[in-house]
């Protein structure tokens, strides 16, 4: 085959299909030569190799007439091979496009993809001059062009419900998805699967990386392989296990069927490291286009990387070419896929600037003015692993941040820890002693008790200790303190007093989730009673262990049922859905939060400093609308004790209370008493009851 090359064009990056031809544009700003690689449509014979001999402002192109949408290629850089300067230039390794839309083949480990001799004592400052191109997925000339465009969130911020699932996980075991689409993108937009997510209550979805992955070599050795998918190869690509077809645009139709529904998409991303891994591993894609470019090196051996993210590098975020890329990839996920927000793995990355984090650094104001992007909602992961990493509060103030502080007061709060109510109150109230200061909304505060860091919600009431043996990592991997209490025995137990209380405590920690200021985010599972068998660090288990179990019983049911209840009764209540913060007025029924001692009345600063106390009320007041008279009131009331305790109702305008939710009961409904301001009330050990006064609205317990 002998293709004629035209100069072609620097922009767009990547393959770029018109009706004549294809042009390609790869930016590397020390590469020396960069050689085109053509392959046949099935990826497997190398055809062409073409020398792109234009360089346009540190990128490589060329325009090739006749290749067409579904031609598979890959690249060979070329260039010195100097570790100390940074440079690891190989050009005996086929390199995947930074900018591919599709893959073709998969990915297999093989000792080809080093690109030093890893027999040689001097680690990686030998030189390898094997072939990986067998071993390599290709890259395919993709003709994406239905965009989405700009517009408002299908969901407002206050009103969002996010539920964090995995693609592959969700259906894999679920009877009414077809077996030939569970664990895919079709499969997830099942209409039982979208039914009862609905019927749930949930708003949004956000899913665990779909970006193309592969499995860290140490996984792969010892036959396990990385679920969730934190370890990217290709930030434009799906994962191709999650298709049921070769047809990229079965995610789109995923989002679409969702739309269709009323409901969001948001994807988790990894942006801030790839899969290539610290100096000791393999050459991929960035290591080998322009190493120098894409990541942080350490200034003082430039052979080594910035390892901010603990996974072996950090992409260098300062660099307006990987700045350009994580752009491009979110517009394309956002313009062509129509997703509808992100959630930004070890996020602070993104902000790292020379002299440490800032919520002013470029990408953050680039992301702020795009047009597309600025209509999308952003999700922090506040923190990485490098110095000042913790920046939780401090983003820029229309994003949303996951709020860890939240998760652990609530876990400490309900397993019984004195001194925690001051902490809790300030966690209710959206944490507005974090985020309100800098500008935030309370719908800033990602709300959570559990995630897929960590133990499940059933873990998390069963065991005191981590159990991740099936890890093969002696059970050293995973968090050390997981604020969780096993109530007697550690795991299953078959004694009834221990698990009528752990049901209990599940009801507890998803009811304060509902009534907590700020955004829930429930663990896909979790209203099920999923199990990771005291596994708190699950990322390589793909199997039962993470797929969700959708074996009818009447404990899972009961639970889907209360959470549903919950979920409900938070949309009944426009005050548990604020898009402001409210403040203590001075008067029981003013306009804000009221904290309530145990006689019902406000609490004064010395109830607060009662370290004893695990005992609170929490009472909001919801004004009719326009604004005029006081139209309902909603009192919840916490009891952590390990004892009965008496709590007096509050006195009121309203004739009487009425009990709405009582988590001893399994189903958490009570029988519409009714009690009346100033009656002494009892709460069992570790409960919450939530009483409503005024204008009540009854569908919730629907």
């Amino acid at each position: 085959m002998s293709t004629e090359l035209r100069s072609g064009y620097a922009s767009p990056l990547g393959a770029t299909v018109d009706e004549d031809g294809t042009n390609f544009a790869l930016f590397s700003a020390n590469a020396s030569a960069v050689e085109l690689c053509l392959f046949d449509p099935q990826g497997v014979q190398e055809i062409e190799r073409i020398m792109l001999a234009e360089k346009t402002n540190d990128i490589w192109h060329g325009y090739l007439p006749g290749i067409r949408a579904g031609q598979c290629y890959g690249y060979r850089v070329y260039g010195s091979y100097d570790p100390a300067s940074g440079h690891r230039f190989n050009h005996h390794k086929l390199l995947l496009d930074p900018y591919a839309k599709q893959l073709k083949g998969q990915f297999q480990w093989h000792e080809s993809h080093f690109a030093y001799d890893r027999q040689d004592p001097r680690e990686d400052l030998s030189f390898d001059s094997s072939d990986n191109a067998n071993w390599m997925p290709k890259a395919v000339v993709t003709d994406v062009s239905n965009r989405c465009g700009s517009g408002r969130h299908l969901v407002p911020w206050h009103k969002t419900i996010l539920f964090e699932t995995h693609v592959r996980g969700f259906t894999m075991r679920h009877r009414d998805v077809p077996e030939s689409l569970r664990g895919t993108f079709a499969g997830l937009s099942q209409p039982k699967i979208i039914e009862y997510l609905k019927s749930l209550g949930i708003s949004s979805i956000e899913l665990l990386p779909v970006h193309s992955h592969i499995d860290e070599i140490f996984l792969n050795q010892k036959g396990l392989s990385n679920y969730w998918g934190y370890n990217s190869l290709s930030f434009f690509t799906a994962q191709q296990s999650y298709f049921a077809s070769d047809d990229i645009m079965e995610f789109r139709q995923m989002v679409d069927r969702f739309h269709d529904a009323g409901m969001e998409v948001i994807l988790d991303v990894v942006y801030n490291h790839s899969c290539e891994g610290n100096h000791l591993g393999p050459t991929l894609s960035f290591r080998g286009i322009d190493n120098a470019s894409y990541y942080h090196l350490l200034p003082g051996d430039k052979r080594l990387y910035v390892n901010d993210t603990g996974c072996g590098n950090t992409l260098n975020m300062r660099h307006p070419r990987v700045a350009q890329m994580v752009m491009d990839s979110l517009r394309f996920w956002a313009d062509d896929m129509c997703v509808d927000g992100f959630r930004f793995d070890l996020a602070t990355v993104l902000g790292r600037q020379e002299n440490g984090f800032s919520k002013d650094a470029a990408l953050f104001q680039m992301m702020a003015q795009d047009p597309i992007l600025s209509t999308r909602k952003m999700i922090a992961e506040p923190w990485d692993l490098g110095p000042g990493g913790y920046q939780l509060g401090r983003f820029p103030a229309d994003w949303a941040q996951w709020n860890d502080s939240y998760r652990d007061t609530v876990r400490r709060f309900w397993r019984g820890d004195k001194g925690v109510l001051p902490e809790l109150a300030r966690r209710l109230h959206g944490s507005g002693d974090i985020f309100e200061q800098a500008g935030h909304k309370p719908y800033a505060s990602i709300n959570y008790v559990t995630s897929h860091d960590g133990f499940t919600l059933r873990d998390t009431v069963c065991y005191e200790q981590r159990h991740n043996e099936a890890n093969q990592e002696d059970n050293n991997d995973g968090h050390r303190g997981n604020l969780s209490r096993n109530y007697g025995e550690e795991g299953e137990s078959s004694n009834p007093e221990i698990e009528v209380l752990r049901r209990r405590q599940q009801r507890n920690f998803i009811a304060t989730l509902a009534v907590s200021q700020g955004v829930p985010m429930i663990l896909a599972g979790d209203e099920r009673y999923r199990s990771q068998q005291g596994n708190n660090n699950a990322y390589c288990q793909d199997n039962a262990m993470n797929w969700l179990d959708w074996t009818v019983s009447s404990e899972a049911e009961e639970l889907t049922g209360f959470t549903r209840r919950m979920l409900a009764l938070r949309r009944q209540f426009s005050v548990l859905e604020p898009d402001r913060y409210r403040h203590h007025p001075g008067v029981l029924a003013g306009d804000g939060i009221q904290w309530l001692n145990g006689d019902g009345k406000l609490m004064r600063e010395a109830h607060w400093h009662e370290s004893h106390n695990q005992l609170l009320g929490y009472l909001l007041v919801e004004h009719s609308s326009p604004p005029g008279d006081v139209e309902r009131l909603l009192l919840v009331i916490f009891n952590a004790h390990d004892q009965p305790q008496n709590f007096t109702l509050p006195s009121c305008e309203f004739d009487h209370w009425l009990r709405l939710i009582d988590t001893v009961l399994e189903s958490g409904v009570c029988d519409d008493k009714l009690d009346r301001g100033g009656e002494l009330i009892s709460l069992a050990p570790f409960s919450t009851q939530i009483f409503a006064a005024g204008d009540i609205p009854r569908d919730f317990n629907v």
